[in-house]
């Protein structure tokens, strides 16, 4: 089994990674995040990812936009993929196809694509753009995926679809030696989420969950790319907010000053947003379908995960979700500034004893 990797949610927008009073010791600048880029690959982070916002949403009043701030990371940075999130509906597969290629090109093959289907309305009708039904906007999605393939690696590349049409479309300089094009990411907890995942994305995000619920996920997922012919299934990446205290207690009483200082109405405004998400499901298994004010707090419901304790403790629950499938970690932090290190210094390093450990044939342990 592979190692598992783990990459951070980049904080630029504003409010850090709780919707909550509570200090939280970061920023969303973006000479701010440049040293955090920095900081973070050299600790043990694969992967950042940037998020996407466009107007003022549960406190995050302020954001930099996703494609231009991992373009700035790339060359301040020597080692990390940079993960750009983007809408289809307000970026055209095109568009996005030639700044990926970039951006790829300028960080050396290190750029990568979370393709966010969309949750909140408001960031459609603001600029004029038409909010699809759930299911449509996957549709979407899919085909916004299949148009970036196909300009990234072919030559001359047709396509007639519901949403796009490319008429002969090509892109140089292609990305550059990714097997064969940038990773594409995507995320959803719905029975279209997942069947997209499953005919074309490379990586699957799930929100914050316990073990039994994350293997189902994966189990579900794997089953319908077997349907789908794929002979490799994507791989699944796991949101979760991370709390590392000296002792569990200490952990405890961190989350609950969280949520004991939660902003209530901020919370309640991005929980009537996200019913345009899970909730509008046929089957209703949606993200944030099943999310209460407290998982709402954090707003993939990372604290759902449960990697709040100690190292130790923190280390071998990440094991646990290793070993029922989880190929990448996606945490958030409450302090940016001191957590995100000292992560990567204290426990990245025990989760790979424990890897090692577990590679070990029982009959050549010591006794």
């Amino acid at each position: 089994m592979v190692d598992i990797k783990f990459a951070y949610w980049v904080p630029n927008v504003s409010g850090g990674l709780v919707v909550s009073k509570i200090h939280q010791n970061t920023d969303w600048t973006f000479d701010y995040n440049a040293k955090l880029a920095q900081t973070a690959e050299a600790v043990g982070f694969e992967y950042a990812l940037a998020q996407a916002r466009f107007i003022a949403s549960y406190g995050a009043e302020y954001q930099l936009e996703a494609f231009t701030t991992v373009a700035a990371l790339a060359p301040v940075t020597k080692k990390l993929k940079l993960i750009a999130a983007v809408h289809p509906g307000l970026w055209h597969p095109g568009v996005v196809a030639k700044i990926g290629a970039t951006t790829d090109f300028i960080s050396n093959g290190r750029f990568a694509l979370n393709v966010v289907s969309g949750w909140f309305k408001g960031e459609f009708t603001i600029y004029g753009e038409p909010w699809l039904d759930h299911d449509e906007r996957y549709r979407r999605s899919e085909e916004f995926i299949r148009v970036l393939k196909g300009l990234w690696t072919e030559d001359e590349f047709h396509f007639k679809g519901d949403f796009y049409r490319i008429n002969g479309g090509w892109v140089k300089p292609k990305p550059i030696n990714q097997s064969p094009h940038p990773e594409i990411f995507q995320g959803g907890n719905s029975k279209a989420a997942r069947r997209m995942a499953a005919r074309v994305s490379d990586w699957y995000f799930m929100n914050g969950n316990t073990i039994d619920g994350v293997r189902e996920q994966i189990q579900d997922v794997t089953a319908l790319a077997k349907e789908e012919g794929r002979a490799v299934p994507p791989k699944f990446g796991l949101n979760a907010f991370i709390l590392v205290r000296d002792t569990e207690q200490e952990a405890h009483d961190v989350l609950r000053d969280i949520i004991a200082q939660a902003d209530k109405e901020a919370v309640e405004g991005f929980g009537e947003a996200v019913k345009q998400a899970g909730s509008s499901t046929r089957d209703k298994v949606g993200m944030w379908a099943n999310s209460n004010f407290e998982d709402l707090v954090q707003y993939n419901d990372g604290f759902r995960s449960g990697l709040i304790g100690t190292k130790e403790q923190v280390a071998e629950k990440i094991q646990q979700f290793h070993e029922a499938g989880v190929d990448l970690i996606l945490g958030g932090f409450l302090h940016y500034s001191d957590d995100l290190p000292a992560f990567g210094r204290d426990v990245i390093p025990l989760v790979h004893q424990l890897e090692s450990r577990r590679r070990i044939p029982e009959s050549l342990v010591a006794v």
